[in-house]
């Protein structure tokens, strides 16, 4: 081979890979960024793009599309030193290329750790059954703190969705023993309170036995000195008729003893026969 065709090779071969590497087609959905001699020159769009070989180089391709950015779980102490397990996702979208590249090192690790720092210091100010029960208002301010510093880094925040908030193991096991705690003290409380109402209707029982108790005594003194005043306006004797009516009630007593199934013995005094007799006798006499 002459040694002019050789070169007309090697001409045509780096005038195609010149052409090769200044011809560029950006893909629906990125955006690339092009630097110029080590500095930034502009960003390409979707669609044939051109740059100048040798002088120009494209330094990243960034996705304009939505991007999905987990944020692990952390432990998190609440106000009232609770620990807490959380985590959470973010969705985000580069608007601003040049900015992202050039803005921070790493967008998506700065807004993984800006979120965690945030959430941290967002349920530091809470109460554990706060942050337990608030999730759409720490979602809301979470956003609304971290949006003006992701700007910067030519990124926008879609949404930010808290996906568990739940108590560590440890703290779970203490709100279990909290919870079994609470449920004895309410069953203690219901027994006494229980207890009480009993030993209160036990008591208005006894008042009220003890006051019909009373009153039969009255009605019961009432009539027996009603019927010894008739006794006494009919025979005219002001010893015999209290003694009749004693006699009668013995023996009326008497007679409920003996027909009680556990009496066995009936005693009555020895000189009952003498004064039924001198009552009698007295009766007589008149």
């Amino acid at each position: 081979m002459e040694p002019s065709l050789l070169i007309l090779l090697i001409l045509a071969a780096g005038v195609i890979a010149t052409l090769y590497q200044g011809i560029n087609i950006v893909p629906q959905g990125e955006e690339w960024v092009v630097e110029r001699l080590g500095k930034f020159s502009r960003t390409l769009k979707p669609g044939l793009n051109i740059i100048l070989p040798y002088i120009e180089q494209i330094r990243a391709r960034i996705s304009t599309r939505d991007i999905i950015l987990e944020i692990p779980q952390q432990e998190v102490i609440t106000n009232d030193n609770a620990v807490l397990l959380t985590n959470a996702v973010t969705f985000i979208r580069v608007t601003g290329p040049a900015d992202a590249i050039y803005g921070v090192e790493d967008f998506r690790e700065a807004i993984s750790q800006l979120i965690m720092t945030t959430l941290r210091s967002i349920l530091g100010e809470m109460k554990l059954d706060e942050a337990l029960s608030n999730r759409e208002h720490i979602k809301a301010k979470l956003k609304e703190q971290i949006v003006d510093d992701v700007a910067d880094w030519g990124v926008t925040v879609k949404s930010v969705e808290i996906q568990d908030i739940s108590p560590s193991q440890s703290m779970q096991k203490a709100m279990e023993r909290q919870a079994s705690a609470e449920r004895e003290r309410r069953a203690i409380e219901t027994m006494a309170e229980g207890n009480k109402n009993a030993a209160i209707l036990e008591a208005d029982g006894k008042l009220e036995a003890a006051k019909r108790e009373a009153q039969a005594q009255i009605a019961l003194a009432n009539a027996s000195a009603e019927a010894i005043r008739v006794i006494t306006e009919n025979i005219k004797d002001q010893e015999l008729p209290a003694m009749f009516l004693l006699g009668d009630r013995y023996i009326t007593s008497l007679e409920k003893i003996s027909q009680s199934q556990n009496s066995k013995f009936v005693i009555y005094p020895a000189d009952m026969q003498a004064a039924i007799k001198g009552m009698l006798g007295n009766v007589f006499k008149k």
